[in-house]
């Protein structure tokens, strides 16, 4: 019995061409007027039933099984933004556009998720209706969250949803997903230390903040070593620190800023960790007979992967790939995704799909960053496949 992959592999040249031409046009989070446009236009070409505007450029393909007997309904949803960075590849299909690039694969995410969508639509070996969902403005705009308030989950009713992101990390041919956290909370910080400006031969006419941000920056790092539990994970990252007297060697400044992030799997923990950064910050400048402003704004939450459409999407990979190819107990990362507000609304998993090259600078996020072609029939015939499986023909 063929698999979808097999099926998938006959228009792979297609698909790379496709993944190519968005890899070259890349657009930034709410602006993927392009991407969306070939997007709608591969769907209508396929007899798909489109809907555009969630989310200002999401689109959202409709694709009945044979049968819609059972009522049930399955999401599958790709990314499509780029990001703000220059690419510095020497390839044939770069960025046109300065400042842009596709560093994190969603141009790979569209490709397979079209792939998929076009195998689902040309076989329908199914009982009801999969949902195909290009979504706007992954890398910190929060896409997925205002296709939710939008109300895509009303409009398209599905029982279980389901995402893939490329993993260098991991070889081609591999495929990891695992119950439970898979990705982190993303909060940012933002702590400004205020104290006393003066003349750096007499400090002590002042109150130098530079030094209750010092002190700051260490004793937040208890937070993880004295505060969570060892068997949990928190990380607190101050990553820029400011002054308001910059490249002066005599001045003491009058403030600091300071900017970095906090990332956390569970809920107790997040609330934990802002209550306990919180404190620190303020009750430590005030030791120094400084204060300290801390604004906290929650980002993404964690990715949250449920029990039985973990072991299920596991279960179908390694029909597809083979059981020794597929990892159940993958560490989670403390990176995000904004899928994890479409788990907050519906069960379903998220999974990582090897893309190789790690070892060759291709690490996400890298300016030298390409998605590999090799891999868009596997990840487009695993999401096939998540339908199939889900949705059996009696």
């Amino acid at each position: 019995m063929s698999t979808p992959i097999e099926r998938i592999r006959a228009y792979h040249t297609e698909l790379r061409e496709v993944r190519r031409d968005l890899h070259a046009h890349p657009e930034l989070s709410f602006q993927e007027t392009r991407t969306s446009g070939v997007v709608a236009d591969q769907l209508a070409r396929l007899g798909i039933e489109v809907h555009r505007g969630l989310a200002k450029t999401g689109v959202v393909g409709v694709i009945p099984g044979r049968q819609t007997a059972s009522g049930r309904a399955i999401g599958l949803r790709a990314d499509m933004d780029c990001l703000p960075m220059h690419e510095l590849a020497e390839i044939p299909h770069r960025s046109r556009h300065e400042g842009r690039m596709h560093a994190c694969g969603h141009d790979g995410h569209v490709t397979m998720l079209l792939g998929a969508a076009r195998y689902l639509a040309e076989t329908r070996n199914f009982d009801g209706t999969a949902y195909v969902i290009f979504q706007p403005a992954e890398e910190g705009g929060g896409g997925a969250n205002v296709m939710v308030q939008e109300g895509l989950f009303q409009r398209f009713p599905m029982t279980e949803v389901y995402g893939l992101h490329n993993w260098p990390g991991l070889p081609p041919g591999k495929l990891a997903v695992r119950a439970g956290p898979v990705m982190a909370s993303t909060d940012e910080v933002q702590i400004t230390v205020r104290g006393r400006g003066g003349h750096g031969a007499m400090p002590h006419l002042a109150v130098d903040p530079v030094v209750a941000a010092a002190h700051i920056i260490t004793a937040l790092q208890t937070i993880a070593s004295r505060t969570v539990s060892p068997v949990d994970a928190v990380v607190v990252s101050i990553c820029s620190l400011a002054t308001s007297q910059i490249g002066v060697f005599n001045v003491i400044p009058d403030h600091v800023k300071l900017v970095g992030t906090v990332r956390t799997f569970q809920p107790q923990t997040r609330d934990l960790a802002e209550r306990r950064l919180r404190e620190i910050a303020t009750k430590t400048a005030e030791a120094f007979g400084a204060t300290a402003e801390v604004t906290y704004a929650r980002g993404y939450p964690a990715t949250i992967n449920s029990a039985r459409e973990a072991r299920f999407a596991a279960d179908v990979a390694k029909r597809l790939f083979g059981a020794e190819n597929v990892i159940t107990e993958h560490e989670p990362t403390m990176g995000g995704e904004d899928f994890a507000y479409f788990l907050q609304e519906r069960p379903g998993a998220y999974a990582f799909l090897g893309q190789g090259g790690a070892s060759g600078g291709c690490l996400l996020h890298n300016p030298n960053y390409d998605f590999n072609d090799e891999v868009i029939p596997l990840g487009a015939g695993y999401l096939a496949a998540l339908v199939e499986e889900s949705l059996p023909l009696k």
